[in-house]
């Protein structure tokens, strides 16, 4: 039984799920102690994100539609693909359910979409009713290309988050990056931005 920074408590029923009580204390550090509004965890999670999303895709789980839709967008603008699961807290999370403490650290069903539950087990730590982004990106497929890493998820995250840069092609990629300034005011801008450079 653990005891984690959200206050949790955690029956270990798989000593192999252990990278998610990792990223549950990380996402409930940023909550609480960082005051975040967007959190996003990315790690080769589950060896069933290959199998629902196949090896080019990562699979993104989200509390927030648009976000969903911008890391497809991102994906496609930089060429880390990635594909939604299904989140459903209110039917999957009843997998963790434990006698003895507030959840288990893995699914009792493992034919029931086990990526998104694991995704689940990691946003509960910060809670199903936080009124701020959380974005969980499983990448355990597409980093690898047999024996060779592919750098896979640095791409996604510039692209993602280009919008937030001073850099024109970050803002030009990002799917964010809209910020309804018309073309004029987006050349002033970037034209100030050059005199900077």
């Amino acid at each position: 039984l653990n005891a984690l920074f959200s206050s949790r408590t955690v029956e270990i029923n798989n000593t192999d799920a252990e990278g998610r009580l990792i990223l549950a204390d990380g996402v409930a550090y940023a909550c609480k102690d960082l005051g975040a509004d967007i959190i996003l965890d990315m790690a080769t999670l589950t060896g069933a994100q290959g199998i629902a999303t196949g090896k080019y895709h990562a699979a993104v789980l989200t509390n927030n539609e648009e976000w969903e839709k911008a890391c497809v967008k991102a994906g496609r603008n930089c060429g880390d693909l990635v594909h939604p699961l299904v989140y459903c807290p209110e039917l999957h999370f009843s997998e963790f359910t434990s006698a003895v403490a507030d959840m288990k650290n893995s699914v009792a069903d493992r034919d029931n979409t086990p990526s998104s539950c694991a995704g689940l087990f990691i946003a509960s730590h910060i809670g199903f009713d936080w009124p701020g982004v959380w974005v969980h990106i499983d990448i355990a497929a597409p980093v690898h290309a047999g024996e060779r890493a592919t750098g896979y998820g640095v791409a996604l995250l510039l692209s993602l988050f280009g919008g937030a840069s001073e850099d024109p092609l970050l803002n030009l990629v990002s799917p964010l990056g809209c910020n309804g300034d018309s073309p004029a005011e987006d050349m002033e801008r970037d034209s100030k931005r050059r005199r900077l450079v």
